[in-house]
């Protein structure tokens, strides 16, 4: 028997309701997202990097703090720099205090882009808010009354 499954106290139902919900509206919404990036011909790490770069403070990135905030290994950064350069979403921009580093940043093409996806995001993720709310909002009543 699994050790989770011996605990004295164990799980009830609205804990697995919630969590299968909760799933549910994350699937959802994946789906939905990758539909509407193939449909914009970019990726989800594309996506997710023009995002990034758009909410650091100067709009522009180090490489390294790329890779960091995205989970993923330097050299994955960079491959994934190199193509959105290549598509004409970003641009590699010399740093002014270290000539070693190279900052990136969103070409206009690359901001309409970001732009255009951050609205259908957004209505794809108010679509799911009803089962996310309910979903979490009953977690939450379980973990308070444990």
């Amino acid at each position: 028997m699994p050790r989770s499954a011996r605990g004295s106290s164990a799980l009830n139902d609205d804990v697995y309701d919630g969590l299968a919900g909760f799933r549910l509206a994350m699937r959802r919404f994946l789906a939905f997202s990758e539909a509407a990036l193939a449909e914009a011909g970019v990726t989800s790490q594309q996506y997710q990097a023009l995002l990034v770069v758009r909410t650091t403070p100067d709009r522009q990135v180090r490489i390294r703090d790329l890779a960091e905030q995205m989970l993923m290994h330097h050299n994955g950064a960079v491959q994934l720099v190199d193509r959105m350069c290549a598509a004409g979403l970003a641009e590699r921009i010399p740093a002014e205090d270290d000539r070693r580093s190279v900052l990136i940043g969103l070409t206009p093409k690359g901001a309409d882009v970001l732009e255009s996806l951050a609205k259908v995001h957004v209505k794809g993720m108010l679509v799911n808010e009803p089962l996310l709310a309910e979903s979490l909002s009953r977690l939450r009543q379980v973990t308070e009354l444990a």
